[in-house]
């Protein structure tokens, strides 16, 4: 059995497979027949208790059984789903830690434990996926605060309260059925297909349909899959060679009476040759590898959205177009070559972001791209801008977001807890909404950038930004923390608030590890171009 991390994929050999999970909560198991777009075709591809089947998943008690072969041709992936009560005032919800496994042939094949931090009250736990023919296993462990409904909503469900339900909002799914129904209105399909694979640049280059603009954070991310699979088999091919070559050269010079010998120069000879024929392939393969995935990106950049274009994109001088992430910056490692691989999130931001540094000034550039590519990724929806800036950091660039700023840029600390707290209302609001039935996707992006932390901040402050890392995503939250990595404060909820972001590293030399690989790569932030004439081309807020 396998202890897969977040992240993590294994190819599946079996035609049936069969998901379950436990916890201290009691959960409802579910599952999802998603397309390229990972929303799903029809209502009927959401199987919970109520509608027990589809084709190919089947959902038997606290099980989900998945016969491979027959799954519709056309789908991406099954996620896999658990989900509890949310939590709400007086009444404690949430999931706590779940161990979900994976089957086959009768036996448990993988495992993945989640812990959610904050309270999260539905999980996409795994991930079986098409890789070309085959199939594959993912660890998700993607959590929803607002529960099984935002769950459903994100991944095209149309959810209706039951109103002949008198038991609905209390107790579980499975007691009560207050389960949220699907419309019968059915969800587009995908409009392309991607490949994806192990190695997938050689496929993708025998002829792989153009991308699709609402698929460019997925697409980016087989890119950087492959990259990361490259790049560790590089390494591994070099560790072996160099091991193979330090025992080639120890039987060489074994046999004292020899050790001098022309044959023993030989044997060492053969050896060196042997390791550096190794390394020479491995670096040819890991070159050509290189060389398509540049191809691939640049021919990704003509088409992406501005969200997760580069800075020369044309995307940055046409009509915005919506994105379903954001770029951070670009991964590269100098040892393994040239390659550049962009460093992409979802969007609204499912974690938040927290920039490691001492100086809100310094990174100053790099909060402008954020901003420039968060206002882009949403165009049909209204953005709302907070920003804490006590320092006067942002003052280059804020006048250019009055449209969409929530008020002027806070610079007196005796003005955080009032604006914090605004937010933190409008969060609780919704999940009432929510709870009681009435709830519905947020119409705004809100963005919230909190400078300087923990400095001018009380300790109240740093738990209404832990509420709201809660129950932002139901207002449509993005935040992006600026301060000093606070991961081992004294103050605990400081310390479980650093704890739970994303940070991004400042410092050079300060590795990322991929999730598939755990190779180590660096970081380059993109940084906003600072000439005042361009400004206004990226800081886009209409």
């Amino acid at each position: 059995m396998i202890q897969l991390k977040a992240g993590q994929n294994m190819p599946l050999t079996g035609d049936v497979v069969r998901f379950g999970a436990k916890a201290e909560a009691a959960l409802d198991v579910s599952a999802l027949v998603v397309a390229e777009n990972l929303k799903v075709f029809t209502p009927e591809d959401f199987v919970f208790y109520n509608q027990p089947s589809a084709a190919g998943v089947r959902l038997a008690g606290d099980e989900v059984t998945i016969t491979l072969p027959e799954v519709r041709g056309d789908a991406k992936a099954v996620l896999l789903v658990v989900s509890a009560d949310p939590a709400v005032p007086g009444r404690p919800g949430g999931l706590g830690s779940v161990t979900a496994t994976l089957s086959e042939n009768e036996q448990v094949a993988a495992e993945f434990v989640i812990t959610p931090s904050s309270g999260e009250a539905a999980l996409i736990c795994l991930e079986v996926y098409r890789r070309g023919t085959d199939w594959r296993l993912r660890a998700v462990g993607q959590g929803y605060s607002g529960g099984l409904g935002v769950l459903l909503t994100a991944h095209g469900v149309e959810v209706e309260d039951d109103p002949a339900d008198p038991a609905a909002q209390t107790g579980s799914a499975a007691q009560t059925g207050d389960v949220p129904q699907p419309s019968a209105t059915p969800q587009p399909g995908p409009g392309v297909h991607t490949m994806a694979g192990p190695m997938a640049s050689e496929a993708r280059s025998a002829g792989a349909a153009p991308l699709e603009v609402g698929h460019g954070l997925e697409r980016l991310w087989m890119i950087f899959e492959d990259a990361a699979r490259s790049a560790a088999a590089l390494v591994s091919a070099r560790d072996y060679a160099a091991k193979r070559l330090d025992h080639e050269l120890s039987v060489a010079v074994s046999d004292p009476a020899t050790r001098n010998t022309p044959a023993a120069d030989a044997a060492r000879r053969a050896a060196q040759q042997r390791n550096d024929e190794l390394i020479a392939t491995a670096e040819s393969n890991h070159q050509r590898d290189a060389a398509q995935l540049v191809r691939e990106l640049a021919d990704a950049d003509l088409m992406l959205p501005p969200a997760l274009a580069s800075w020369d994109a044309p995307a940055w001088d046409k009509p915005i177009m919506p994105s379903d992430g954001i770029r951070l910056g670009e991964l590269y490692a100098h040892e393994r070559g040239s390659l550049r691989v962009p460093y992409c999130v979802p969007v609204p931001l499912n974690r938040p972001l927290w920039i490691d540094t001492e100086s809100s000034r310094a990174v100053a550039p790099v909060v402008g791209a954020l901003l420039a590519r968060l206002l882009t990724s949403t165009p049909g929806r209204r953005t709302l801008v907070d920003v804490i800036d006590l320092t006067g950091a942002f003052s280059g660039f804020t006048g250019l977001l009055a449209p969409v700023l929530n008020g002027p840029p806070i610079t007196d600390h005796t003005e955080i807890s009032e604006r914090l707290q605004a937010l933190v209302q409008a969060a609780e609001l919704a999940e009432l909404a929510f709870t009681s039935g009435m709830g519905s996707p947020p119409e705004e992006h809100r963005i919230l950038v909190a400078a300087d932390f923990p400095h001018g901040y009380q300790s109240s402050d740093a738990q209404r930004i832990g509420s709201l890392i809660m129950r932002g995503d139901l207002i449509g939250l993005s935040t992006v923390i600026i301060g000093s990595d606070e991961s081992d404060a004294s103050d605990p909820t400081v310390a479980m608030l650093s704890q739970s972001c994303r940070h991004l590293p400042t410092i050079d030399g300060t590795p990322l590890f991929d999730p598939w690989t755990d190779s180590p790569w660096q970081l380059d932030l993109d940084m906003l171009p600072q000439e005042p004439a361009v400004l206004a081309r990226y800081l886009r807020t209409h």
